[in-house]
């Protein structure tokens, strides 16, 4: 039986995907986390066959998590699975050491092949990933700067193109101010950009961000993205009578 460990901060998505893998019978949720320092406690208290892992996590985010559980736990595949489009998280989440990543709009047959395929020692790349990857092996193919970001970077980049203050992505990150000041110091020098205002327009050129996300506009996306996956498996198990 394959162990799963379920890491997300929203109750109905942990729900959802508990509903589906149970239908399963050779796999089973063995717990869940809804935040980053939940998953790495039960990490390192128990065995686990993979982990479903969310990016957008409180304490401690999916990619922080990610590269912790690979020092700690270096065969211990992690799946991906996120609101965050392929193209805005997906190479990145790769290349730091995921097993596989899916954006929660994956079909349901779609997300237990990629568990089996992932415990069984593969990797999970869906067409779209599957075909950046094929541009970035390319030798013709130059990597846009922000891919040179470290993963912080990246995080605060992102959450400053979506006009967020940088006291505010300072409590999202548990970072102080300071810190988070000093990360946009050096962004805006790597990226070549003056000030904040370059600084959006690069990530809204760029494609980072699929919604502006403001203040409540946030949580109710991803509540949104959360019912979802109650939606499409309630639509399976409909198709199924």
């Amino acid at each position: 039986m394959i162990k799963i460990l379920i890491a997300d901060d929203h109750m109905v998505v942990r729900k959802g995907l508990k509903q589906i893998i149970q239908e399963q019978p050779d796999m089973y949720v063995g717990g869940e986390a809804s935040d980053g320092q939940e998953v790495l406690n039960l990490v390192y208290r128990e065995e686990w066959d993979v982990i479903i892992l969310d990016i957008s996590l409180p304490l401690r985010n999916g990619l922080e998590v990610l590269q912790a559980v690979r020092q700690f736990r270096p065969e211990l595949p992690v799946l991906v699975l996120s609101v965050y489009s392929e193209e805005q998280y997906g190479l990145r989440m790769l290349r730091s050491g995921a097993a596989g990543y899916m954006n929660k709009e994956c079909a349901l047959d779609q997300l237990i092949a990629a568990i089996h395929k992932v415990v069984n020692g593969g990797r999970y790349v869906s067409p779209v990933l599957a075909e950046r990857l094929a541009f970035s092996a390319s030798r013709d193919f130059t990597r846009a700067q922000h891919e040179y970001l470290s993963n912080r970077e990246y995080d605060v980049l992102v959450l400053m193109g979506s006009g967020k203050a940088t006291k505010e992505i300072a409590q999202m990150l548990s970072l102080s101010v300071k810190t988070v000041s000093t990360y946009r110091s050096r962004i805006l020098e790597k990226l070549g950009l003056q000030n904040n205002a370059e600084l959006i327009r690069y990530v809204i050129d760029h494609q980072l961000l699929e919604v502006p996300f403001r203040g409540s506009e946030e949580r109710e996306y991803q509540h949104a993205q959360s019912r979802q996956i109650g939606l499409k498996q309630n639509n399976a198990v409909d198709r199924n009578i």
